[in-house]
């Protein structure tokens, strides 16, 4: 998919564990981690305004567009 999603990054540079965002953002680890990892295939504007609201970020710092990026496999 050419939507990269890059919340390992913006969780080091707040210097934040996924346990801790998953407890702030009242989200289960598990589904952080499929978010993480890219194989979501969507989000919620109120999980993405959740998680920015933590991080203190913006919703184009956590997403990247890479059209370089694997294409759909539907």
């Amino acid at each position: 998919m050419a939507i990269r999603i890059q919340l390992d990054d913006m969780l080091w540079r707040r210097r934040m564990t996924l346990t801790e965002l998953s407890e702030r953002v009242d989200i289960t680890v598990a589904n952080l981690s499929v978010l993480k990892t890219g194989k979501a295939r969507a989000i919620r504007f109120s999980t993405l305004d959740a998680i920015c609201r933590v991080l203190e970020c913006q919703p184009g710092e956590l997403i990247l567009f890479d059209p370089e990026g694997a294409p759909d496999e539907d």
